[in-house]
């Protein structure tokens, strides 16, 4: 059985990380939440992560939109069984609405401290390792254009308070990141050292301009949806309207036919499902290897169903692909519209 290696959350903080993040959206309360019907319950997520555990993972990824808080409620309750705090790296996430009040989400002082304090609450711990903004302040659907000085101050509090050890960041335009770093570094308030971005295979927009920013700065990349929502593991089989899983074929499908626009989409998930089979491994693994084999990410986020599905991922960080391999790869790739300025992502 493969062993994760432990990792340092880029260079300006001293966090260790396991070199995979378990993204827990998956977990909560079956039926509840936008994901509800693909969700595990308590019982069934516990034994993934006591494998996850095992595998030597233990940085997991939440957010308070999950289920409506439900997937707090379940991480936080299996990880205080399984293991003491100061074993695990947990991150939440605060600022898309999670109720129809207008104050109910955003990046406004009120929602951050209300916000972060019900996380807590839900997650039964005192304090969490990452609080990341779920978006740009002015990024999030519905709410007001929060002055980005409200909320960085608001979050340098949050830290300041030990609620949260470290700040990380999500999807938005490069400048917006970069203003909002430098607009913290001038007040002396807390920076972000982490960027979780949408990046995989059929989605590389983010080489453009934020991860060469982010490697510039020292600030560690931990990209969402590694696998592209199984397009890249076959789940589709050529198209999204082939799912064969709870996922791709719910509600949930919807948002993955916003996410993926490109006209190559299923021709590189066809190269990837060529490679595994030349090489003997699963697509699932290929698609994660290609990420795990480039020096400036530090730790995919992905999600798993099976311990199964975990298994592989794991091992998939010890494949080395060749140049000619993520050549082959990365061959067919096709610029598309950035999400962000779709307001998609």
């Amino acid at each position: 059985m493969s062993r994760l290696k432990s990792t340092q959350l880029g260079s300006n903080c001293g966090l260790q990380v396991s070199e995979l993040c378990l993204g827990t959206m998956n977990f909560g309360v079956p039926g509840r939440g936008h994901q509800g019907d693909w969700t595990l319950g308590v019982e069934q997520a516990r034994p993934i992560f006591e494998a996850a555990i095992e595998r030597g993972l233990y940085y997991f990824d939440c957010a308070d939109v999950y289920g409506v808080g439900a997937s707090e409620e379940v991480v936080g309750q299996i990880l205080r069984e399984l293991l003491p705090r100061e074993q695990f790296v947990l991150t939440t996430k605060v600022s898309i609405p999670m109720g129809r009040n207008p104050n109910e989400g955003g990046l406004s002082r009120k929602h951050i401290m209300e916000g972060v304090d019900n996380s807590l609450r839900r997650l039964g711990v005192d304090y969490v390792d990452q609080l990341i903004i779920h978006r740009h302040p002015h990024g999030i659907p519905g709410s007001a254009d929060t002055p980005i000085a409200e909320s960085l101050e608001a979050l340098h509090d949050v830290v300041k308070a030990g609620k949260a050890l470290y700040l990380g960041g999500s999807s938005m335009f490069a400048w917006q990141f970069a203003e909002l770093q430098l607009t913290a570094e001038m007040h002396g308030w807390t920076k972000f050292v982490s960027m979780q971005n949408h990046y995989n295979l059929i989605y590389r927009e983010e080489e453009r301009e934020m991860n060469p920013y982010c490697v510039s700065t020292g600030v560690a990349l931990t990209p969402w949806s590694p696998l592209a929502r199984g397009i890249l593991t076959g789940s589709y089989q050529g198209s999204l309207d082939a799912g064969t899983t709870d996922r791709s074929t719910g509600q949930d499908r919807a948002r993955t036919e916003s996410l993926y626009l490109g006209e190559r989409d299923f021709d590189i998930a066809a190269r990837v499902s060529e490679l595994a089979e030349r090489l003997d491994v699963r697509p699932a693994q290929i698609a994660l290897a290609w990420l795990a084999n480039k020096p400036e990410i530090t730790a995919p986020v992905v999600g798993v169903s099976k311990i199964s599905q975990l298994d592989q991922l794991v091992e998939a960080t010890t494949i080395e692909l060749s140049a000619d391999d993520t050549a082959y790869l990365e061959e067919l790739y096709q610029p598309v519209e950035n999400l962000l300025s779709l307001g998609t992502s």
